[in-house]
């Protein structure tokens, strides 16, 4: 093993269809955005591991998530067969990407982390192995991580995903070129691993109401896909809209996610709807061009929320 300071990172996303209904074997779309978390490793005398979080949070966050990063890095860890009794590490955290529900925060930390140790121990991780380590780092957030926000942090870029069993399938997509959108954050911080729980006890108590809601959502990814390829961003904004009310009806939005979606619209927002784990974190605005950005931007800002001004499909 190599003694140099090993450095690496994870790529925060925006989910643009389908989260939740992902975890049951339904596509959804995400992409990475410009954010990154970043991750230095460096040894150390003694033994165990140091965490030093330098990242910007919403307000709690860090400390709420404080005993699930410590078992999202014992699960890295050992899966990597790096072992803590024997050997010494301090992980140094930073980057542009604010710690919040929404974001993929996690993933983004587990990524640049199993990175960091790739480069440390001279490990050579393919992008692939970096994304199996990274999963496996999601399960001490998530308990069951559907997988789209690790595979996103790995690879970047525009993502088709789809989770089959324990495969995941993951097609790269194209778009003619980066579009403007904002995310709004509430400054809410979720606990993932509750909403999830509490989409599966709603849809076991109505399994037919929620057959007929995750049907449309199949139906509406694949037609958001195609406008998506055809660069119809007028049409996309409507199966944005589309995507959180059905996101709303599976119980998962919360006020201020739907007072920020209607801000955002009524600003001039081609489109809206919550991303990631919802009862808070942030949403998203599709707002092609830098004027309607800064606009719908702004908008938020006025309101009291932090508003997140990026790019997907770079």
């Amino acid at each position: 093993m190599r003694g140099i300071l090993g450095q690496g990172n994870g790529f925060g996303k925006v989910i643009l269809f389908n989260e939740h209904f992902v975890v049951y074997g339904i596509p959804a779309i995400v992409s990475a955005i410009g954010a990154k978390t970043t991750a230095l490793v460096e040894r150390r005398p003694g033994s165990g591991v140091e965490v030093k979080d330098e990242r910007p949070e919403t307000k709690g966050y860090k400390a709420e998530k404080l005993s699930q990063q410590k078992e999202s890095l014992d699960r890295m860890l050992k899966f990597m067969n790096i072992d803590p009794e024997h050997n010494a590490f301090r992980i140094t955290l930073g980057g542009g990407l604010i710690a919040a529900s929404g974001v993929g925060a996690s993933a983004a930390s587990c990524a640049a982390i199993a990175r960091a140790f790739s480069e440390e121990l001279d490990l050579k991780y393919s992008d692939e192995k970096i994304n199996e380590i990274a999963y496996e780092g999601e399960k001490g957030y998530h308990g069951t991580p559907s997988g789209i926000d690790n595979t996103a942090a790995t690879y970047g870029g525009l993502i088709w995903y789809k989770r089959e069993g324990i495969s995941h399938l993951m097609e790269r997509m194209r778009l003619q070129k980066p579009v403007e959108i904002v995310m709004g954050n509430t400054g809410i911080v979720a606990d993932t691993r509750v909403v999830v729980g509490g989409v599966k006890q709603r849809k076991d108590k109505e399994p037919d109401k929620y057959a007929r809601l995750f049907e449309n959502a199949e139906r509406l990814v694949r037609g958001a896909r195609k406008q998506l390829e055809e660069f119809n961003l007028e049409r996309l904004g409507t199966y944005m809209d589309e995507n959180h009310a059905l996101l709303q009806q599976i119980g998962v939005s919360c006020d201020e996610l739907d007072a920020l979606v209607d801000l955002a619209r009524e600003s001039g927002a081609i489109g809206a709807k919550m991303t990631g784990t919802g009862k808070g974190g942030y949403m998203v605005a599709l707002t092609p061009g830098k004027e309607l950005q800064e606009r719908v931007a702004v908008a938020i800002e006025r309101k009291g929320f932090d508003a997140l001004r990026t790019t997907i499909g770079g």
